[in-house]
């Protein structure tokens, strides 16, 4: 059995889809959504094997949803407009079904799933939902246990450079995310995190005390942890000095 949520803003649209998912007994719908902020809490809640989503919705859009969910299911968008389809495809999107679609198409988007490698594809899509984010993120993917989840960037004290990778230092779990150190310091909010070092960065709500020693700085973070500032960065940390 794979469980399956859909989510579609009309009655009609979510109906259809019930009506040919009939002829699939192996995929058990367990719940609905009307619009993205209850898809989220449904996703979230239930974390289903797949989702058919819509893109035009109240509250958010189908990829604003994708960007916080603890886990991305495999993901069939459904919906009424074709100019989202090139980017649909760009987040991993399984298919892209055009309402109004026939139950021949729909059997093809269903032939297309193959839920042995659903873990695997949650990587390029966390890769892609964050690196074409037009805004900060709030949320971002990072891999746990073998696993992808998704962790709120406030919970963030500090980034550690780990190869190509990097190490994200929470309060909770020490977490590896997919993007190196660089990447991360573009995409985070300058607002909160600030490059130290060329191996660290600091969120700068999370620091405790500043140890000044006579040609740098150490930051000792809410965690304990202690992050060295180093020469070449010294000018930006000496900018939240008032």
């Amino acid at each position: 059995m794979q469980k399956v949520i859909i989510v579609d803003d009309e009655a009609a649209g979510r109906k259809l889809i019930k009506e040919y998912l009939e002829d699939f007994q192996e995929l058990v719908i367990i719940a609905e959504a009307n619009n993205g902020v209850d898809a989220v809490k449904v996703i979230n809640k239930f974390k289903p094997d797949l989702v058919f989503m819509d893109i035009q919705m109240p509250g958010l859009t189908g990829f604003e949803v994708l960007n916080h969910l603890e886990m991305i299911p495999q993901i069939i968008f459904s919906t009424a407009y074709d100019k989202y389809a090139l980017r649909a495809f760009d987040v991993h999107a399984i298919d892209y079904l055009l309402k109004p679609y026939t139950k021949e198409r729909f059997q093809k988007a269903i032939d297309k799933l193959d839920f042995s490698k659903n873990q695997e594809g949650i990587a390029p899509l966390a890769v892609d939902v964050v690196m074409n984010s037009s805004t900060y993120p709030e949320r971002i993917l990072v891999e746990y246990q073998k696993k992808f989840i998704t962790i709120s960037t406030k919970e963030i004290i500090w980034i550690e450079a780990y190869g190509d990778y990097s190490k994200l230092h929470t309060a909770r779990e020490k977490y590896v995310s997919n993007f190196g150190i660089s990447q991360l310091e573009d995409k985070l909010d300058p607002k909160s995190f600030l490059r130290v070092h060329r191996s660290s960065m600091i969120n700068i709500n999370e620091i405790k005390q500043v140890d000044k020693y006579s040609k740098s700085f150490d930051m000792s973070m809410s965690n304990g942890d202690v992050v060295r500032v180093s020469r070449g960065y010294m000018d930006a940390v000496k900018k939240l000095i008032f």
